[in-house]
């Protein structure tokens, strides 16, 4: 089913059966949208107070105009976004993700993507502190690589997963500090999007590492 964007009388829909505990997968099919839409919707918008179709609709017409007044790509953005890929070394898609985090004005990430492009075609170097298809990092004299034992392949999970119709299904990821000190774990729920980040004074460390996402 396609992910539309849900309209007033849908939201007072999704509040009245909350109230009376309907589940989110008969909520979907009696708007006619999602699972993923209801939780995303849900999440999004759930208040100190729990979830209401007012106050839902009022914060998506607040973003629909921020994101009407953020196309632009400015100045403030591109100084952004320079200092976390070369301070922080994030990806594009954890800059996007930590602005929405905070509401901070930013472009999407493939955006960001094709500014990086521009940039090394100019000659900049922004290109070799991003990950995935520009990544270009060096791994240290004398470095080996490190099997980890029954290691399971991410091809391998359940199909259920790639099609992100439950909540629940995470996925970790780190950023590594300048010069290897520190670093920052992100998990993001595959359904929602939703994005936590915590610091990781340590680094990489195994132990360290596990009991922070235990403690989340």
């Amino acid at each position: 089913m396609k992910n539309k964007q849900l309209i007033s009388p849908q939201r007072y829909q999704i509040q009245s059966l909350l109230q009376v505990n309907t589940p989110k997968k008969k909520i979907a099919a009696l708007i006619g949208t999602s699972v993923s839409s209801v939780y995303r919707e849900i999440i999004r918008n759930k208040g100190k107070r729990g979830y209401t179709a007012a106050a839902a609709q009022e914060l998506c017409d607040i973003r629909k105009e921020r994101y009407r007044g953020n196309r632009k790509f400015t100045h403030a953005m591109e100084r952004h976004i320079r200092d976390r890929l070369t301070e922080k070394q994030w990806s594009p898609q954890q800059i996007v993700g930590e602005a929405a985090l905070h509401d901070i004005p930013m472009v999407s990430h493939e955006r960001i993507y094709e500014f990086i492009r521009q940039d090394k075609t100019l000659g900049g170097e922004l290109w070799k502190h991003t990950r995935h298809r520009l990544k270009h990092r060096k791994r240290p004299v004398g470095g080996k690589r490190v099997n980890i034992r029954n290691k399971v392949s991410i091809e391998l999970r359940p199909p259920i997963v790639d099609a992100k119709e439950r909540c629940g299904d995470w996925e970790i990821d780190t950023i590594i500090g300048k010069d290897g000190q520190g670093a920052i774990l992100t998990l993001t729920e595959r359904l929602t999007g939703f994005l936590i980040m915590e610091k990781l004074p340590m680094g990489k460390h195994a132990l360290p590492m596990a009991k922070v996402v235990v403690k989340r």
